[in-house]
């Protein structure tokens, strides 16, 4: 069963995430063009600009591909959705101009914009909606297609509405359709997604030279407000320093996800900015609830109260980010802080492990090279092993060889990983056959009444899911990533918080 993780790095405008994460798979036609790398720091106002991340894309194909990289590529600017998220959270119009809802929440009609071509030359059409709709059903194999399952059916209703039919009523769906689910395709390019992916966004694909850089430029045919760049080159770094260096070099213009928060002193606010806000980055420290010994909720508990969470933050990222407790940024409406449900407590945590007769048990760690796994793991293991268990470590490679290994074949006890998706506790938490293996009989009520019921009873059915988490110790979960940013100080329109899975690259100018 094909999985799906989203990690870190959907940063900076992003994918939010801020991050660093992530994979898919596949190919580059055209990958062997040249990228353009550095253009942004010497090309004239409005010609380019280069934003350096981590965890290049592997495939540019999200429909059978796992990972943040992808749509934080491809989300908002290649691909456009119906409705869109705004800086807030709130739903906005997208490629569909309004859209209405029938009393009993069953029926949404949407018009869509009369003017919008993909940038094949093609228009777009109440058809291609309405296959790419389909296609998540039918075609799509990774988990998250699942929030597809509400649409019982998909119809034309004439070449710019479309109408689509809930089995039940679904309070999720529509945000869903903000995400890379609701991502519409041309009909005449899907053959190519992995390597030169088209749609109606106000960048094309130009070029990707594995293993460097993707290059975007403007289209110049966009139906909506164009951008400022005409160029945008992302540059991937797998080095922490060689990232910083880049900028203090002038090699690239945007550090789009800040990997050694303890380094930032190193860009004075003379020459730089600095973006800190929030991301929907929880770090997880997922613990295999199929197997010993985390198959005993003791075990998992004695690791919660055995971390002393605001320690790990101020010793392995700087004291950025914040503790939450369980599986929702307070971004989300049903945020409540659960730090307190399992605090701190090295005595509890000794004796919880003692009770299960686990002491000295001796459990793996396998950490995706990532520059926070790689800083936050060894902190880990070091409380661990000061409340009696043994760890061992090693390190995957990311994405692949941890996408593999840990999520696809659930070989490991314990790792460490950012899931960027928003409001992804659902597909973390929800299925028992994701990697994290958690499974409780009350979750998949209280996730249906969420999701069906009243937008009250969504809030309260979503706390008590997280809150049961929680006192489950379903994962534990360090700290939720920031949005951090350094920026030369003439860059503007960066976001402050990534709460959405693309890095949106309109925003973006120079003074």
């Amino acid at each position: 069963m094909t999985r799906k993780i989203a990690l870190v790095s959907s940063v900076v405008g992003l994918s939010l995430l801020t991050a660093a994460c992530n994979a898919g798979s596949g190919g580059g036609a055209g990958s062997s063009s040249a990228s353009g790398s550095g253009s942004g720091a010497s090309g004239p106002s409005g010609e380019s600009v280069t934003i350096g991340l981590v965890a290049e894309p592997a495939s540019l194909d999200f429909t059978k591909n796992d990972g943040a990289a992808i749509p934080q590529v491809e989300l908002g600017n290649i691909y456009e959705t119906l409705v869109k998220q705004d800086q807030s959270g709130k739903i906005v119009p997208g490629l569909a101009e309004k859209w209405t809802v029938s009393p009993d929440r069953k029926t949404y009609t949407f018009d869509l914009r009369p003017d919008v071509t993909f940038t094949g030359g093609q228009k777009l059409t109440a058809d291609d909606v309405v296959w790419s709709i389909n296609q998540v059903k039918s075609a799509w194999t990774i988990a998250i297609k699942a929030k597809m399952d509400p649409v019982s059916k998909a119809e034309k209703v004439g070449d710019n509405q479309v109408r689509v039919t809930l089995s039940q009523p679904s309070n999720s769906w529509l945000f869903n359709m903000t995400t890379r689910v609701g991502a519409i395709f041309s009909r005449t390019a899907a053959d190519q997604l992995a390597t030169k992916p088209v749609g109606t966004g106000p960048y094309a694909f130009s070029t990707w030279r594995r293993g460097d850089s993707i290059v975007l430029t403007r289209n110049e045919d966009y139906w909506g407000k164009k951008p400022y760049f005409k160029t945008v080159t992302l540059k991937y770094f797998k080095d922490p320093t060689a990232l910083n260096n880049a900028l203090r070099s002038k090699t690239i213009n945007v550090i789009g996800t800040v990997q050694a928060p303890e380094s930032l002193g190193q860009f004075p606010t003379s020459q730089y900015q600095v973006i800190e806000g929030t991301t929907n980055g929880e770090v997880v420290l997922s613990m295999n609830s199929s197997r010993a010994p985390f198959n005993d909720k003791r075990v998992r508990q004695a690791v919660r109260y055995g971390i002393n969470h605001r320690a790990l933050l101020d010793t392995c990222w700087a004291g950025r980010g914040q503790l939450i407790g369980s599986m929702v940024p307070p971004t989300d409406p049903w945020y409540e802080d659960l730090t307190k449900v399992t605090p701190y407590d090295q005595a509890k945590a000794k004796q919880l492990l003692q009770q299960a007769g686990k002491t000295g048990t001796t459990v793996r760690l396998r950490l995706p090279s990532l520059p926070y796994a790689q800083s936050c793991g060894p902190v880990v293991k070091s409380m661990l092993e000061q409340v009696g268990f043994k760890v061992q470590t090693d390190t995957l490679e990311f994405p692949a060889a941890w996408l593999t290994t840990v999520f696809t074949n659930s070989d490991y006890d314990l790792s460490m990983v950012s899931h960027v998706e928003p409001r992804d506790l659902p597909t973390v938490f929800g299925d028992p056959d994701y990697y994290t293996h958690f499974s409780n009989p009350q979750m998949a009520g209280l996730l249906k009444a969420a999701d069906t019921g009243t937008p009250q009873q969504e809030t309260a059915s979503m706390k008590k899911a997280a809150r049961l988490i929680a006192d489950d110790a379903g994962a534990d979960f360090l700290f939720l990533l920031p949005n951090l940013i350094v920026a030369d100080k003439n860059i503007t329109g960066l976001p402050k918080n990534a709460i959405t899975e693309g890095f949106d690259l309109t925003t973006l100018g120079r003074s």
